[in-house]
């Protein structure tokens, strides 16, 4: 049976077909820029201190200093968790004594915030820190919220590509574009932090499975020379000003509840899009269903106003296809020997450790200097020029040092960050900036690496898997933004070392660039790098032993 690109060849690149596939799947991304990263503001935690009642009937000046001092980043600010023991307090208003002259406030004894938190209302009007007093001792709450909404991403990623092998990549886009929407409305009704993280657990699952079925909807419709660009620029880009939307809609709307009630109208936009986007014909006949697949080949080829041919599958492709044979592949083909393994558990790290890097960077933009919505803004702004980078990398360049080297870029400026002086805010958010121009260019080019990798028979397979250790990295980098809370520096250390770290490992993978997609194990061991060099001295000794047998063979 003839190549499914040979089959459609007839229809063109970029005819209006496939211009208008291409836009409305990638606009179908947008929603999937803002739910990523809405935690930034949904749990965003404003300035806070200890509540002090008005029946304690405090004198004012008591009022004021009922709160101890502690340092912070160099300075002495008031304390967010600890308050002077209340009844102290009122005993020596009642006695008219003076804090500080006639008592040392440093031997009075302190308590929790027994009675609640005071929030300041800059820049937040709500968040659910405030809405549930998620600070202090339920601090650890907030990254949890986030990296479970990763955790329903890792679930949705392994089960995305299956429902939609099974169902039908249109049939799944719209069902999870429904339960992205539908789930993040009924956030707005959580009437607890429990049911908010549950559902914002599954909110991850649609907001993954979207993702990846319009991205294998596009590359599956598309010719190839679009299919480079959809799947590079398209899809990325398109995740990009979603991602400029999220601080537009959040500076705007300060209350987490209209905020979630704001990002899901764009889903429900989507919905017309049922009606315009057709199944992918490739998978129609994947399935058997050649009259659908012909169906909307045929439209297609109406709409680009070229005359379909008359036969577009004949019975013999047709029973070719009954009777052809897939063959199948296991998780562990990815360890068959050991220098696949090798190249397997270096791209698990790779996609890992590069994810915890790019949302650590992303997540971490509340805690930078300035106008929180500006730096989210500019962090969303800064993978555009990524992107295109990106792209024209891969166009020109190795692989593996086009990776390596926009790795070693944003790791070494995040460990320059700690260098630079405290008065220097804006130099550190410039170096932030571009430590996650570097992740992002990095992390784009790393689905088209690992797919050129692998053979044809595991690469799908290996695209998920190393896709699934990502959805790892991405539940683990809301703690390295937690430990800034602890050191502000603390969190550029490690996700710099890591990015360097693994940008050094990069440069041992085999280069993939000029070569043939590989179809075998063989031809996957055969590509320039160190796996080859090993290959090539293993073989050498096996021809060398083979010559020996046969000068032993023929003097016998």
């Amino acid at each position: 049976m003839r190549d499914y690109d040979e089959l459609i060849a007839f229809l063109g690149e970029w005819g209006p077909f496939q211009r208008l596939i291409f836009f409305l799947l990638s606009a179908s991304i947008i929603p999937n820029g803002f739910n990523g990263m809405s935690a930034v503001f949904l749990a965003g935690t404003p300035e806070h201190q200890c509540r002090v009642p008005a029946s304690a009937n405090l004198s004012g000046e008591w009022l004021n200093a009922s709160i101890p001092l502690e340092e912070h980043e160099g300075r002495q600010v008031p304390s967010r968790c600890r308050r002077y023991r209340l009844e102290a307090l009122v005993n020596f208003s009642a006695l008219n004594l003076q804090p500080g002259r006639d008592v040392n406030l440093s031997q009075v004894e302190q308590e929790k915030c027994l009675d609640g938190w005071e929030y300041s209302r800059d820049p937040y009007l709500s968040t659910i820190v405030t809405e549930w007093n998620l600070v202090c001792d339920d601090d650890w709450k907030t990254p949890l919220t986030t990296s479970l909404f990763f955790v329903g991403v890792l679930i949705g990623s392994f089960i995305s590509g299956q429902l939609s092998d099974r169902f039908g990549r249109k049939t799944i886009l719209f069902a999870t574009m429904g339960v992205q929407t539908g789930f993040s409305f009924l956030q707005i009704f959580s009437t607890s932090w429990e049911m908010f993280t549950v559902l914002f657990l599954i909110v991850g699952m649609g907001q993954i499975s979207n993702y990846v079925v319009a991205f294998i909807l596009g590359t599956e419709i598309l010719g190839k020379s679009v299919r480079i660009i959809f799947s590079t620029l398209g899809v990325c880009i398109f995740f990009a000003i979603g991602y400029m939307l999220l601080p537009l809609f959040a500076y705007f709307i300060r209350d987490w509840r209209m905020l979630l009630l704001a990002l899901t109208v764009p889903g429900v936009c989507c919905i017309p899009l049922w009606w315009i986007i057709p199944e992918s014909p490739r998978w129609l006949i994947s399935q058997g269903r050649f009259q659908e697949a012909e169906k909307i080949i045929q439209k297609a080829a109406k709409m680009n106003g070229i005359p379909v041919p008359e036969t577009l599958i004949d019975s013999v492709e047709i029973q070719d296809f009954n009777a052809k044979q897939q063959q199948q592949a296991m998780l562990l083909d990815l360890f068959r020997t050991q220098n696949i393994a090798v190249i397997t558990v270096m791209s698990l790290l790779l996609w890992m450790f590069t994810s915890i890097g790019y949302f650590g960077l992303s997540l971490n933009t509340s805690n930078l200097h300035g106008n929180a919505y500006l730096n989210c803004f500019l962090s969303a702004v800064i993978e555009v020029p990524a992107y295109v980078i990106a792209w024209l990398l891969l166009r020109t360049l190795p692989r593996r040092y086009s990776i390596a080297g926009t790795l070693f870029l944003g790791g070494g400026v995040i460990l320059f960050i700690q260098l630079v002086p405290p008065d220097l805010h804006l130099l550190s958010v410039i170096l932030a900036m571009l430590g996650k121009f570097g992740v992002t260019a990095a992390f784009s080019m790393l689905y088209v690496y690992t797919a050129e990798l692998y053979p044809t028979i595991v690469r799908n397979m290996a695209v998920g898997a190393t896709s699934m250790s990502s959805r790892v990295g991405s539940i683990i980098a809301p703690y390295f933004v937690y430990l800034g809370a602890y050191d502000r520096f603390l969190p550029y250390i490690l996700m710099g070392s890591l990015t360097v770290l693994i940008g050094i490992l990069t440069l041992f993978l085999p280069e993939s660039y000029g070569n043939p997609l590989p179809e075998t194990f063989q031809e996957m061991l055969r590509v320039k790098g160190l796996q080859k060099r090993k290959l090539t001295t293993k073989l050498d000794h096996s021809k060398t032993n083979e010559l020996n047998d046969k000068n032993l063979i023929t003097q016998l």
